[in-house]
């Protein structure tokens, strides 16, 4: 399995935790997404004026945009109690319940990767997020029975990368659906310079551009690699992060200026001169760039097929001319297939 670099969002959590403090606490210091933010400003302070917990609420898209952040955030926007877990660490009902059980009223109970839960904790959930109960089976054989046990209504936020593979009764139940999409230049560079006066980091202006352009629109890659610029500045500079330093820093890293990194322009190379720009299957694919074919599809095409490298198609992954001019090789005439062939089946 190659090993997943540093713009990839998940690389180094660890690390992320310890700079927790970069986290906004409120929409208004929450950079971009204004029309989700909007809207959710109206939908708290409607429930807080009523007195209710707000609808359940389901975030999704690509790692690294802000959904726990924002789960965080709604919850201290309604001063209530934040519980936080994930589907994989919830093995047992008897783990679901011993949340539910203990939740205050009006609480957010955020659950991380929703897309991962087991059958029987949705089964679970249904009733939960619709009754504010749980059914709990008593006893065994025939003499098992059922009671219902009544709970405090609470605010379910799921977030999940995969909303694809979240079963749509569970999806159904969510009254709030929000999609969190890549943020724009501008926003990243807002977002590195708050982070930079947070941490106490000396950064130019032209020097956040260019970080903000190499961030694949991403604000935890952009907060890491403006703490990697800080440790070149240190090192071999005076502590001010300047251009130069950026383009030290990212060459040493190996990641270009459209933020590719090397296992990014791997792919676009193999598409290139072993599938002569494709079509190719993506577990073809993943195997010959040594990736699983999840990593491939959650970490690796988004931000390719968003910066038009690349295209997925009912055939498969197809590399556009951006790509092979980024390789350097000439697209060879099409003989077919989906670059000229009538039958789209051979």
């Amino acid at each position: 399995m190659a090993e997943r670099g540093l713009l990839s969002p998940d690389y180094g959590d660890s690390e992320d935790s310890r700079e927790a403090g970069l986290r906004p606490q409120s929409l208004k210091d929450f950079q971009g997404q204004d029309a989700i933010k909007q809207n959710l400003s109206v939908f708290i302070r409607a429930a807080k004026e009523r007195g209710d917990s707000l609808d359940h609420v389901f975030l999704s898209g690509p790692p690294g945009l802000g959904k726990t952040t924002l789960a965080g955030i709604v919850a201290n926007e309604l001063g209530v109690e934040f519980k936080v877990t994930s589907a994989p660490a919830l093995e047992k009902p008897k783990d679901l319940a011993g949340i539910l059980t203990t939740i205050n009223k009006n609480a957010v109970f955020f659950i991380d990767e929703i897309h991962r839960l087991k059958p029987a904790l949705e089964e679970m959930l249904y009733v939960a997020m619709e009754d504010y109960a749980i059914d709990w089976v008593i006893g065994q054989g025939p003499s098992a029975r059922t009671i219902r046990i009544p709970i405090p209504p609470f605010t379910l936020i799921g977030a999940t990368t995969k909303a694809g593979q979240v079963a749509s009764p569970l999806y159904n139940r969510f009254g709030i659906s929000v999609r969190i999409n890549f943020y724009e230049h501008a926003e990243i560079v807002t977002i590195l310079r708050r982070s930079a006066e947070i941490l106490g980091i000396k950064i130019g202006e032209d020097a956040a551009d260019l970080l903000a352009r190499c961030s694949r629109g991403t604000p935890r890659v952009a907060n890491r690699l403006l703490r990697r610029m800080r440790d070149f500045a240190q090192v071999a500079g005076d502590g001010l992060v300047t251009p130069k330093v950026v383009e030290t820093g990212l060459a040493r890293l190996q990641i270009d200026e459209f933020g590719l990194e090397r296992q990014d322009r791997e792919i676009l190379r193999v598409i290139v001169e072993n599938y002569g720009g494709g079509p190719v299957g993506a577990e073809t694919l993943a195997i010959s760039v040594g990736e699983p074919i999840e990593s491939l599809e959650d970490f690796y095409e988004p931000y390719l097929i968003q910066r038009g490298f690349l295209q997925r198609t009912p055939r498969g992954r197809v590399v556009t001319d951006l790509a092979f001019r980024l390789v350097g090789v000439a697209r060879r005439p099409a003989q077919g297939g989906l670059f000229g062939s009538s039958d789209e089946n051979a």
